[in-house]
């Protein structure tokens, strides 16, 4: 391997940006958001970072008046979680949020969430945020229903995948709000090109932002390998070090909007944030 696509999630890159660096081989995640994954100079991302959905979301509702009482349910046991959950409190707190109850799980107590969600309701959460992935979210709607709870619930992209998921009732992810960078629904030429293709090659499978953005990464690696005119024939040290001084030289126009990178490896792209409305995004301004 002369350079590496991946990994998909926060945990699993971490435990390997490490051996990529020894091995000198440039690294790009399309959706490992975690700060930490882009500490050494070979490894890129083109997801948001967790502290920019954190304060992107918090800014979101503020700004816009959602709620003001907000509950917090997520895993302090995953890195992309816990990192979202933190930079939220902190915008929270300083754009006058009131957090009523922050409550937490684990890898180890992730399928009932009974007392997190009774916990919520019983100090008058308006809104729940929920910076977690989209099974365990599944799982506190559909118990959220069965305890009479019915707040606005917001998350970040790791909710993208809430309404494909097999035996869900997706009646229950009505006017859930997260932020992500791409939706199926979206009217462009590009989108609609990249929904019919990859739907035909998977069954009629409907493409999340996980999909997207690995769809870009693999076009802004070749817009570095070009930059940096880069050959089959080159040691990895060398195609490593070259592609990484290029990223700052490039601008993707994808699928999850306009990019561009800072010298540190984060991307710097705007996040859009969406409502789903009889089972599909909707952009929310």
């Amino acid at each position: 391997m002369q350079i590496f696509l991946g990994t998909v999630t926060t945990g699993s890159c971490l435990a390997v940006v490490d051996k990529s660096k020894q091995d000198n081989i440039f690294q790009f995640t399309p959706s490992a958001s975690a700060q930490d994954v882009i500490a050494n100079d070979n490894c890129f991302q083109i997801c948001f970072t967790n502290p920019n959905q954190g304060k992107s979301s918090a800014d979101y509702i503020a700004d816009n008046k959602v709620a003001t009482k907000i509950g917090v349910i997520y895993d302090s046991s995953d890195a992309y979680s816990s990192g979202i959950y933190n930079a939220f409190k902190t915008e929270a707190a300083a754009k006058g949020l009131e957090l009523v109850s922050e409550q937490s799980f684990t890898k180890d107590s992730k399928t009932d969430f009974s007392a997190q969600i009774a916990d919520c309701k019983n100090k008058g959460a308006e809104l729940v945020f929920l910076p977690i992935y989209y099974q365990q979210a599944s799982l506190i709607l559909t118990q959220s229903k069965n305890a009479g709870f019915a707040p606005k619930f917001f998350g970040c992209d790791g909710l993208d995948g809430l309404t494909s998921i097999k035996n869900f009732d997706t009646s229950l992810a009505e006017g859930v709000m997260l932020l992500t960078p791409f939706s199926a629904t979206a009217t462009d030429e590009k989108s609609q090109n990249f929904v019919k293709a990859y739907g035909d090659a998977h069954n009629g499978e409907i493409p999340n932002q996980f999909a997207a953005d690995t769809y870009d990464v693999l076009y802004a690696m070749q817009l570095a390998a070009d930059d940096a005119k880069i050959t089959p024939d080159m040691e990895n040290a060398d195609i490593s070090a070259a592609m990484s001084a290029s990223m700052a030289n490039i601008e993707l126009d994808g699928l999850t909007g306009k990019a561009k990178w800072t010298e540190d490896g984060e991307c710097d792209k705007e996040p859009k944030a969406f409502e789903i409305k009889d089972g599909a995004y909707v952009e929310m301004k």
